[in-house]
């Protein structure tokens, strides 16, 4: 499945992957942070959209994260 990890309060996109292990992503990321070598970020929230491309139903995961603010974050 597509995931695609979005910043909460600035809507940006950080990053998009495939994953087929969804619930093992999910529970990794609403650990106590989320690190990616531009910064460090907690979960928010997460929704599961579905849509049609080329008559094929997909769906796509969004995870989207808060800026932790106890690390340096730099964007």
């Amino acid at each position: 499945m597509n995931v695609i990890f979005v910043i909460t309060a600035t809507g940006e996109e950080v990053l998009e992957m495939v994953s087929t292990d969804v619930a093992g992503l999910l529970a990794a990321v609403q650990g106590e942070n989320v690190t990616f070598p531009f910064g460090s970020f907690k979960y928010d929230f997460h929704t599961l959209d579905h849509y049609l491309e080329d008559s094929v139903y997909r769906q796509e995961l969004v995870i989207y994260l808060k800026i932790d603010n106890s690390q340096a974050t730099t964007l």
